[in-house]
This record gives structure tokens, C-alpha cells and sequence, in this order.
């Protein structure tokens, strides 16, 4: 087997964060997307220079994987990284369920956090990438935001009583060079850390420009940890992208006038210092010296350069404490 270094995945202390490509949105999860066009986005994203490439089996129901894979084994692999997620096994679904979404395989989801789960979710993956190894393992959507907390009580005893020895095995026999969290809540990170050394966190929405809930905990345990923070969901899903409105989205589900408020005075007052929402949003983590990435994903090749024009803007500091107030914390 072969080994994994490290080395090559770590962002050294005070560099900028650099951008991450998100895969789930290649598998029609906001909008079909043709199998032509998430090629034409993968080697746009290639081209800018970004190697790095996360996915999951639950994009798509394994498709997103396939996609993927079918790419990135063009290219050496000593080029790229790359980040899937264990906790949801893909299996045959009974004849009679219904046809699948658009830009999904035809399987049924089954949650499983144990040991024997994440080997074989691990392997799967492998075989619907079509690779030798995966750099890093994220635990995907463990925790009561996911799943309440009756059914996450039960999660969590199958990742602290074995699965976390899965991932263990995994990192010792340099089958990835390291393993971590894929979560959109702060608490089930901290919850965690007590039981393993994550390699990373991939948070989502908890570190943005209008949530920084990650802030008072988190972070700062995070860096006296040395654990690296990719930080995903960096619209908030979609509302500092698009700003204030009637369709716009926060925490996936319709924004609360509450929200639209704060995004209208972040919005306003971001204007003041000649920034867009979105290039305020997609700056504001990469500072932080734990912030290794910012992830972005996109099924189209315009948004992504969109998006890649936008970053590298440094926001200043009084802009900065001038939005506090409108923050959630």
C-alpha cells in the first residue's frame, strides 16, 4: 500500500488560504447538470490552478464520485488531493422504489458510523472513483443538525465505540494521510474532539461573514489543536451571494426577516468600502491561520470564475468590526 505524505496537504502558519473545489453540485444537487458541462467545470477549476477536490457518496447517490474519478485519473496523482466522506452506505434499492432525482445513481441511503461501516463505505468510494487511495476521510453529517438528537445519540456511540478506530487504522496504514469532520455545527466538533486527533474539519455556514458561531470555541481550540479548518458554505447557502430577497436562502431553508435584516445592513455597509456581498463573503475565513482552504462548488464554469475573480480581496479591519453587531455569534 502505498504511503500518503502528510506534508503536502498542510498550509504553513500565516498563509492565505487557498480555494478548494466542492463536488456536490456536479451531481444535480441544486440543478441538473449535464455530465458535459461538470466536465467543463472540473477543467475550468484545473486550469485556475486548484488541486484540490472534495466529494462524497452522497452527492448524487455515488455519481458525483463517478465524475470525479473519471477525471482526476488523467491527471498524476501526486497532483492533486482529494477528500470523500464515510457515514452513509449506498446500497441496491428495492425494486419497486421510486426512479432517483435527476443527476443521482439508483441507490438507497443507509446512515452507519461504525467500524465495519466505514471500511466499507471507504472501499465503495474507491470503486466508484476508480483511484488507489483518497487522501482524506471526512465523518459526514454526524450530529443532532443532521440528524435530531434520539437518532445522533445512537450515531455517536457507533463512531466513539468503533469508528474512530476505523479511521485510526486507515491514517496508520497510510491508506489517507488524515481524517476529520464534514459538519455544519460547531458543537459536535468540540463533542468530538475529546475522543480523536482530527486531521481537519470541512465546516460548513459556522465561519462566514454573517455566521462566525465557530468563533469563540472552536477556532481557538482548533489552532491549539493543530487541526486545519476547510471552511465550506461561505454564501451561507446562497443568501451573501445573492443578498436580501424574496428567494434567498439561509441554513438551507427560506431566510427569516430576521436574517434578511443583518444581510441588508452587512450588505450596506460593505458597499460603503466598495465590496460586493459575495467577494466580502468568499475573503472573509481565508485570513485565519487554521483556515487551510475555502471550499467552492459550482456546475457551472462562469460561476466558478466568478467566484475565483473574486478572492484575494483583503478586508479591512473596520469594516470588519463594523458588521459585528449584524453577526450571529
Amino acid at each position: 500500500m502505498k504511503l500518503i505524505s502528510k506534508e503536502r496537504l498542510l498550509t504553513d502558519e500565516g498563509q492565505k488560504a487557498r480555494i478548494a473545489f466542492g463536488c456536490a453540485a456536479l451531481a444535480g444537487l441544486y440543478a441538473p447538470v449535464s455530465v458535459a458541462d461538470a466536465r467543463d467545470v472540473l477543467e475550468a477549476a484545473w486550469d485556475a490552478g486548484i488541486r484540490r477536490f472534495d466529494t462524497a457518496p452522497f452527492y448524487g447517490l455515488g455519481l458525483s464520485e463517478q465524475l470525479v474519478g473519471d477525471f482526476l485519473r488523467e491527471k498524476a496523482r501526486a497532483d492533486f488531493t482529494l477528500s470523500s466522506k464515510v457515514g452513509r452506505l449506498l446500497e441496491a434499492p428495492d425494486d419497486d422504489a421510486p426512479d432517483p432525482p435527476f443527476g443521482h445513481l439508483r441507490h438507497s441511503v443507509r446512515f452507519d458510523y461504525s467500524h465495519d461501516g466505514i471500511m466499507r463505505s471507504y472501499e465503495q468510494s474507491l470503486a466508484r472513483l476508480g483511484l488507489d487511495r483518497i487522501d482524506i476521510l471526512y465523518v459526514h453529517d454526524i450530529g443532532e443538525f443532521a440528524h435530531g438528537p434520539e437518532a445522533n445519540a445512537r450515531h455517536m456511540r457507533d463512531l466513539t465505540g468503533s469508528g474512530l478506530k476505523a479511521l485510526e487504522r486507515l491514517k496508520a496504514e497510510g491508506a489517507i494521510a488524515g481524517f476529520g469532520l464534514g459538519v455544519n455545527e460547531t458543537a459536535v466538533c468540540l463533542d468530538l474532539m475529546d475522543h480523536a486527533e482530527f486531521d481537519e474539519i470541512l465546516l460548513a455556514g459556522r465561519y462566514t461573514l454573517l455566521d462566525r458561531s465557530a468563533e469563540e470555541a472552536l477556532l481557538p481550540r482548533a489552532r491549539v489543536a493543530g487541526t486545519r479548518l476547510v471552511i465550506g458554505g461561505v454564501f451561507n447557502s446562497g443568501i451573501l451571494a445573492t443578498g436580501p430577497g424574496p428567494d434567498a436562502h439561509f441554513n438551507y431553508e427560506p431566510a427569516t426577516p430576521d436574517i434578511q435584516e443583518k444581510v441588508a445592513a452587512i450588505a450596506a455597509i460593505a458597499g460603503r468600502y466598495g465590496l460586493a456581498l459575495p467577494e466580502a463573503a468568499i475573503n472573509f475565513p481565508a485570513d485565519h491561520p487554521c483556515v487551510s482552504h475555502i471550499l467552492i462548488g459550482t456546475g457551472k464554469r462562469y460561476s466558478l470564475m466568478r467566484n475565483l475573480e473574486q478572492f484575494g480581496t483583503a478586508l479591512p479591519r473596520d469594516f470588519l468590526s463594523e458588521i459585528l453587531p449584524f453577526t450571529i455569534r
